[in-house]
């Protein structure tokens, strides 16, 4: 069969309901409305939207859905005033859970573009855009931008700061934050589904202009488990596409997209240090309790440092089909051991690098049937295109990530059915090299 690559499956539904695929249990609750003309003394129906998610927390319940209008929701300040230049405020806190099987829905209404501007905060200390501390929740379809950080003081401010567990977020587009876009603090089976990241830069961290804005990131503590990213898209942040350090609970990758992170939006000017993905790393020393996260089936491509990196990880993360293209180092597996000397730690398998420098600190890892341990020749000619602009297109209907000729193996490529069987699905006699398997 076929591998499922760059697709990536909706939550689960049962019906589709007015041109939105709606949780089977939300369809028994109640159904509200939120619009920027509407009014927070008015009914939450549709004829009579309420003004803020605010309001419609206070009201919903497990199960029930709510409906965003199309329209900008503009914040100028956060639910508390800052404590101190060092402190935090959120602009909009969601503490109210669902519950399994009946999370509490927050989507765009079907076609509609909904934007939660936050550049018109002032706050003068960090600012979450969006605080999710609650579970069981789905969130869809919002562009989240301008979270601003209004002083030198902190690291980052942040679009999306997660810390509840078995929520979903998807078909987010998280751009122009002066941090991550989306970041997960704590909290265990968190799904990041379909969503882009992009254009985040942070001129004011107090360790260095544009040292922590990552597209996504996840710096989870131990006993957190289950966090993923599937389908996501991040490029042009100043710091990394995907950011692990400091996750001391296993985290997934699959599917994904990274490239010329690094540089301040939309220029070849360095900033931060521009990895495609950074699994793991625990600040550059040994600590014990590292965990293992996967990589896998995902592109990177034009990121100023490296494509995959383990960044000084203290265990040998799982790095199966993936695509690298001209990243500065494709794929850099430092890790440390505990000692607290560099070491080369990875399981690499079915992985393409072609471009730029292809690999460093490979010693010591376990590393077969990639393109650079195999008898094939490297060329523009094993790919239908290696053009790198048009990654960033239209998503399809469903969310999921276009389908492009880019990087994907040619009729004929010395790359098709050369790797081995690493569990995931594939066509042919063996698997394809690299992220995209041939039909």
């Amino acid at each position: 069969m076929n591998r499922p690559l760059m697709r990536a499956g909706l939550l689960a539904t049962a019906v589709v309901a007015a041109g939105l695929a709606v949780p089977a249990a939300a369809l028994a609750a109640s159904v509200y409305y939120v619009s920027p003309s509407g009014s927070d003394s008015a009914a939450g129906t549709s004829a009579a939207p309420w003004k803020t998610i605010a309001k419609a927390q206070t009201v919903v319940a497990a199960g029930d859905t709510v409906y965003f209008r199309a329209g900008t929701y503009s914040y100028t300040s956060g639910t508390t005033s800052c404590s101190s230049q060092t402190a935090t405020v959120d602009a909009i806190t969601l503490s109210k859970s669902g519950t399994s099987g009946a999370p509490i829905t927050y989507a765009n209404y079907p076609a509609e573009k909904v934007l939660f501007d936050f550049s018109g905060m002032t706050s003068n200390c960090r600012i979450k855009g969006f605080d999710v501390t609650g579970s069981y929740l789905y969130l869809r379809g919002f562009e989240i931008s301008g979270v601003r950080q209004n002083n030198s003081l902190n690291h980052e401010s942040w679009g999306v700061w997660i810390s509840g567990s078995s929520n979903t977020f998807e078909k987010l587009n998280t751009h122009n934050n002066m941090g991550p876009g989306l970041f997960i603090a704590s909290g265990s089976n968190n799904l990041v589904l379909n969503s882009d990241s992009h254009d985040n830069y942070d001129p004011y961290s107090s360790n260095g202009a544009g040292e922590n804005a990552d597209g996504f990131g996840a710096h989870i503590g131990a006993g957190r488990s289950g966090n993923v990213f599937r389908g996501c898209r991040s490029w042009w942040n100043s710091d990394d596409g995907f950011d692990l350090i400091n996750a001391y609970s296993p985290v997934t990758i699959e599917n994904s997209w990274a490239w010329r992170n690094g540089y301040l939006p939309q220029t070849t000017t360095a900033a931060g240090n521009g990895a495609g993905f950074k699994a793991g790393g625990y600040g550059g020393v040994y600590v014990s309790g590292g965990v293992k996260h996967t990589v896998r089936t995902s592109v990177a491509f034009l990121n100023r440092g490296q494509g995959f990196y383990a960044n000084h990880h203290t265990v040998a993360n799982d790095y199966f089909n993936n695509t690298s293209y001209s990243n500065g180092v494709d794929y850099d597996m430092l890790g440390i051991n505990s000692s607290g000397a560099g070491v080369g730690l990875g399981n690499l398998r079915n992985n393409i690098a072609y471009g730029g420098t292809l690999t460093a600190n490979l010693s010591g890892t376990s590393a077969s049937y990639n393109s650079w341990n195999l008898s094939v020749t490297m060329s523009n000619s094993q790919f239908q295109s290696v053009a790198t602009t048009g990654w960033n297109v239209s998503r399809q209907s469903d969310g999921s990530l276009p389908v492009l000729p880019y990087l994907r193996l040619a009729t004929g490529s010395t790359l098709i059915d050369k790797g081995t069987n690493v569990g995931l699905p594939y066509s042919g006699s063996a698997p394809d090299l690299g992220a995209f398997e041939a039909s």
